[in-house]
């Protein structure tokens, strides 16, 4: 997710803000494109808080109004400051629902220029320094619960393939997350978690920092709680014209965490990923069409 000309300084005084300023201090934290270009009175309607709120952030990050802070903002954009998919996320953002079809449309372009903007070249900066991570550790335990559980097991289940490295952590039986207990500083916590952000998710999380276990988190924004104790982040959107929000971009990330993280193996990558396949062949995992009969 591409930064704004105030993204430090947000950061940097988030927590003394109040629930109001919150809400809408993380509306401009992650949604620049749409700070540029749509009126303050819909982004304090898109942020779900009233108008006056946008002013008093603007005062409180030093700025006379509002208008102040979006001028910073389209300024960015005529620049290319907040990156090569701006505009195309801009009339994503704008767009509005005019049926079934027009909704489907919205959904498809909004996934389309959220996964987009993973070839940002910071984003892939962040992509590569958490494979470094990865790579680097003993064990690797991965976490995500309900909406992110997918995140977290669709990337063990691509590891599994280069050996037992990877543990998946559930809630399964109430018991699937006591394997942390094991983890050390040698190992490292990759846990995916967007707004809002599950209970047992941060928790485990915490302890493990706590711990000395490094942690890559995968979230939607640099005040997630995830963030805060993270030794590498890597942003993802989660916005979505649909009610409920997206994990697609989460899962292209766990993907290419996965095939980068295979790569740095080498040989030995490719030695497991053909005893993996030994075994499924083995065991008849994947369907085949039935071999024709030959006429006698």
């Amino acid at each position: 997710m591409e930064h704004g000309p105030l993204t430090e300084q947000i950061v940097a005084t988030f927590e003394a803000l109040g629930p109001q300023l919150k809400a809408a201090a993380r509306f401009v934290l992650d949604q620049p494109n749409e700070v540029a270009l749509l009126s303050m009175r819909e982004q304090a309607k898109r942020a779900g808080v009233q108008p006056h709120t946008m002013t008093r952030l603007a005062q409180r990050l030093g700025l006379a109004g509002y208008d102040d802070l979006r001028a910073l903002y389209a300024g960015a954009v005529r620049e290319g400051a907040l990156g090569f998919s701006g505009k195309a996320g801009v009339q994503v953002a704008t767009q509005k629902a005019k049926g079934e079809r027009a909704l489907a449309v919205d959904i498809v372009a909004s996934v389309g220029a959220q996964i987009q903007r993973l070839a940002d070249p910071q984003a892939l900066d962040r992509l590569v320094a958490a494979a470094d991570l990865l790579a680097s550790a003993e064990k690797i335990y991965c976490l995500g619960l309900r909406s992110c559980h997918p995140v977290a097991a669709h990337f063990a289940y691509v590891m599994s393939f280069l050996g037992e490295r990877t543990i998946l952590l559930d809630a399964g039986a109430g018991t699937g997350l006591d394997p942390i207990r094991s983890a050390s500083s040698k190992d490292v916590l990759l846990a995916a978690s967007v707004d809002p952000y599950t209970r047992a998710t941060v928790e485990t999380a915490r302890y493990a920092h706590d711990r000395g276990v490094p942690l890559v988190a995968v979230t939607d924004s640099l005040v997630s709680p995830l963030a805060a104790i993270a030794r590498e982040t890597v942003l993802i959107p989660a916005d979505s014209p649909s009610f409920f929000h997206t994990i697609a971009p989460a899962l292209v990330v766990g993907e290419i965490l996965a095939a980068l993280v295979a790569g740095r193996g080498g040989d030995t990558s490719l030695a497991a990923i053909a005893r993996s396949e030994a075994q499924l062949t083995a065991f008849g995992i994947h369907w085949s069409p039935p071999t024709a009969r030959r006429s006698p």
